[in-house]
């Protein structure tokens, strides 16, 4: 296998390098060990920065935010939610602090209105009577599965390829460069070459694994934010606490529910990280200091992920840390071929990708200009199932009678399964149920897939997609990653519905699907 540039790691960064490639000419092949979006890109909030929560810390970060944002909502509006979002402070909090927050936004170029608490408390009437000050700031939502799934479909409708369950295992170097990269499918253990003529580190929290192929150093922090997701949608707009960042200090709504978060622990590993009871407690008793209902909300799911902070240490966890990005040309470590980005945000992971892809191209030779500042993103049919509610509002305008509901929770049918199958069978790739669930709403609901998990193994094996005891493994794996979201939040209601998921599928496949130790 050969291509003019590997790019390593599927997360939004990753992606949107292999689209700008795409657009400027350059032939690449993405390669994940994992899924799309496993690593930082799915364990966010899915917030699109004003640059609002940074003005105060990190100046530059907050600009590129405000750049950015604008950007993504021009651009990729399909993946962006327009909510408009609001800094709230509480009796208690720092006075100085929140006094000089409009000249700090305006330092840096973003707009901030000052609101009556009693007007923000009209627009969000979850806020609690102890605010003492709001600032309207232009915050949006936005959905990091659509815009990591429309990114690389655009790369792969224009030459591009991409590569699931591939970890990169070394590196052939010579005469300063990586001629040959050797890849393993993580399923079949099957090992091969791609012949390269660049390299580009997008691996996010893993980046200085890659790097250490080459006997290269690259100092990362790990710092891990968890998340909880609430049973529905408690807010209409961004809620972010007016102080520095700290824990639970954001509410942002997604669709049909709302998230709260987050926290900053360090880590040593970024592969061994799980939400824990510690740090769902405090997030509800911090959040519920802003938003008091959250005390009496019910929690679906709660989520990680790691940061990949670029530099040495700055605090405890992390927070003192700059949120900007780092792009490392390693031509100054005698690989002259390798170029890793790192660090960063979300809200910035297009502005990323056209620094790497500039420096790339200049390395090439290749003069053609960044069209994804300019060009709209396209939307396909691969990612339009992510977006929740999207399922219902289609099937109650077709009203097709055989297109039956396989998730009742989030009205996920079949018709959106069978394109989601079509577009992996498209790629070489095996559908599973952990599979259609990073692509669709699937086991996302208030059941986290106690009775859509069968159905879709069912329907599975009707259409031949898996044949034997496979159904049975592809439910384990399903119901493991549910239990990792659902383990630390488990009180009331939800334990008594978690223990009958527990009988039906132990009881029913005579399986243990749950992990003790976690």
């Amino acid at each position: 296998m050969r291509t003019q540039v590997l790019v390593i790691g599927g997360g939004a960064t990753g992606t949107a390098v292999a689209r700008d490639l795409a657009l400027r000419g350059v032939q690449c092949i993405l390669v994940e060990k994992g899924d799309l979006n496993s690593g930082a890109s799915g364990g966010n909030h899915g917030l699109l920065h004003s640059g609002g929560r940074y003005v105060t810390n990190d100046k530059e970060a907050a600009r590129e935010c405000k750049l950015e944002g604008d950007i993504v909502k021009r651009l990729m509006p399909q993946c962006v939610e327009d909510t408009g979002g609001l800094f709230v402070a509480v009796r208690g909090d720092d006075e100085k602090f929140i006094a000089d927050y409009p000249s700090h936004c305006a330092e840096c170029g973003v707009p901030c209105e000052a609101i009556s608490p009693q007007e923000a408390r009209e627009l969000e009437p979850t806020l609690s009577e102890n605010v003492i000050a709001a600032y309207r700031v232009e915050d949006a939502s936005v959905d990091p599965f659509k815009l990591t799934l429309l990114n690389i479909s655009q790369a792969i409708s224009l030459g591009s390829r991409r590569l699931r369950s591939t970890k990169v295992i070394g590196f052939d170097i010579h005469n300063k460069k990586i001629e040959r990269v050797l890849v393993r499918n993580v399923n079949t253990g099957n090992e091969f070459h791609i012949e390269v003529e660049q390299v580009v580190n997008c691996a996010g929290a893993w980046a200085n694994q890659i790097t250490g192929l080459a006997g290269i150093e690259v100092p990362i922090q790990y710092s891990k934010g968890t998340l909880l997701v609430t049973n529905d949608r408690i807010n209409y707009r961004i809620i972010n606490r007016l102080r520095k960042p700290s824990d639970a200090d954001i509410l942002v709504p997604g669709g049909t529910v709302s998230i709260i978060g987050t926290t900053s622990t360090p880590v040593e590993d970024p592969d061994d990280i799980y939400p824990t009871v510690e740090e769902v407690d405090l997030i509800v008793r911090e959040g519920a200091v802003m938003v008091p209902v959250l005390e009496r909300s019910r929690f679906v799911r709660a989520y990680c992920g790691v940061r990949p902070l670029f530099g040495k240490s700055g605090g405890s966890d992390g927070r003192n840390v700059s949120r900007g990005f780092a792009l490392l040309d390693h031509s100054k470590e005698n690989v002259d071929n390798l170029t890793t980005i790192t660090g960063g945000k979300l809200t910035t992971f297009r502005l990323m990708a056209e620094k790497t892809v500039d420096l790339v191209c200049r390395k090439m030779g290749v003069t053609a200009p960044c069209l994804t500042r300019t060009e709209p993103l396209p939307t396909t049919t691969g990612g339009q199932w992510t977006e929740p509610g999207i399922s219902p509002k289609r099937w109650m305008r077709s009203h097709e009678p055989d297109d039956i509901m396989i998730c009742e929770c989030e009205m996920v049918t079949r018709r959106a399964i069978d394109e989601i199958i079509e577009s992996l069978k498209g790629h070489n790739e095996k559908p599973g149920l952990v599979d259609i669930c990073m692509r669709t709403r699937l086991g996302r609901g208030a059941c986290q897939g106690a009775f859509c998990g069968m159905r879709a193994a069912a329907y599975l094996y009707e259409r031949g997609e898996l044949t034997g005891r496979e159904g049975i493994v592809d439910i384990g794996k399903f119901f493991q990653e549910r239990w990792k979201g659902i383990h630390s939040i488990l009180w009331g209601d939800q334990l008594i519905q978690a223990e009958l998921m527990e009988s039906i599928h132990c009881g029913l496949f005579d399986e243990e699907l749950y992990t003790p130790s976690r």
